[in-house]
């Protein structure tokens, strides 16, 4: 089977980025600093925790909530930062339902690298909206995802709705 590929330019910036090897992902776009939200798909910050696009979605609106403690593991964190978590990831699922107006969605968390983490060393939970038919046979036969809105566009329709829920 061969397999096609899908135009995703806003990849090539990520490819290309000189990304320091000790550095987390998760760390580094948690500088609190509206001069680089957008840059790194920050949508909106908590007390304990923050929101952001995942770079690699697997439908449009897939959002991604980080605590800003670097932890691998949900029970290490402090009561404190465990509630912060949980009242963002019902904010982000309140900003997906409102901007895209999915009637479903998939949440969870892959802790640790057997679980399928892929940054294991930082926990974070997936939030993916969903709609009827949108498990299509394109990944299946073509190896390719379809992402409908480019990252820029995403991030803008849930940034106005995130910030108009405040």
């Amino acid at each position: 089977m061969s397999i096609e590929s899908l135009w995703a330019p806003w990849r090539l910036d990520y490819i290309k980025a000189d990304k320091p090897k000790d550095e987390c992902v998760f760390c580094i776009a948690a500088t609190r600093d509206p001069e680089l939200d957008r840059e790194h798909g920050v949508i909106g910050y908590g007390e304990h925790s923050y929101v952001l696009l995942n770079r690699y979605p697997y439908s449009n609106g897939h959002l991604l909530v980080v605590p800003y403690e670097h932890c691998a593991d949900l029970d290490l964190l402090s009561p404190e930062a465990q509630a912060d978590l949980h009242l963002m990831l019902m904010r982000a699922v309140r900003t997906i339902k409102l901007a895209y107006g999915c009637p479903a969605m998939n949440i969870g968390m892959n802790m640790g690298a057997a679980a399928g983490a892929g940054i294991a060393s930082h926990l974070h939970y997936h939030v993916v909206p969903r709609w009827p038919g949108d498990t299509n046979f394109m990944p299946v036969i073509a190896g390719s995802k379809v992402i409908p809105e480019s990252l820029e566009v995403v991030f803008d329709r849930l940034k106005v709705v995130w910030d108009a829920d405040a």
